[in-house]
């Protein structure tokens, strides 16, 4: 199943998002409260339908001193739309330094972007303005908050009001 559901803090606060398994395992060992489920699915078992869970929360609060997200391959990708950020292809992606490493550029949310193999190679070791190879976004560091909502994949609309997102026109 590969649908997810949205963990909030027991203060409300968005946490984390969870396999549907994961999530029914929480509510059925009383862990956590169902607050909204599936409008068009049910968990089915042999003897019984249960609600699919959309979003739950915990029962106990639960203190993340860090909410941050972790810098891997997998993040920098996702938070690039899985591009590259100098021509826009999906084929064969790598991790490419802004400010080479040869130059002192430090693996850093703000010096990593998705680069395919070709875009990496003809950029070398020079910059992208000596290389002459505009990035097509300036890299950033993303927020916890910003993460969830922008690069998880799809965004189920009944997740909305618990991500801070204010613009309704957005497509899910």
């Amino acid at each position: 199943m590969s649908r997810k559901v949205l963990v909030l803090n027991a203060d409300y606060t968005a946490m984390s998002i969870v396999t549907v398994p994961k999530a029914f395992l929480l509510v059925y060992l009383s862990k956590a409260d169902m607050v909204a489920e599936s409008e068009k699915d049910v968990l089915r078992t042999i003897n019984a339908e249960y609600p699919l869970p959309s979003v739950i929360r915990l029962h106990r609060y639960v203190n993340i001193p860090y909410r941050g997200v972790m810098l891997n391959r997998q993040n920098i990708f996702r938070r690039d739309g899985n591009r590259c950020q100098y021509c826009g292809t999906q084929d064969h992606l790598t991790l490419d330094h802004v400010v080479p490493k040869s130059k002192g550029g430090k693996s850093t949310w703000d010096n990593l972007v998705a680069a395919c193999r070709n875009c990496n190679s003809n950029k070398g070791h020079r910059s992208p303005e000596e290389a002459k190879m505009p990035l097509k976004s300036k890299p950033f560091r993303p927020s916890f908050l910003m993460f969830l909502r922008d690069c998880s994949g799809p965004l189920d609309a009944i997740w909305v009001p618990f991500l801070g997102i204010k613009d309704k026109g957005i497509s899910y």
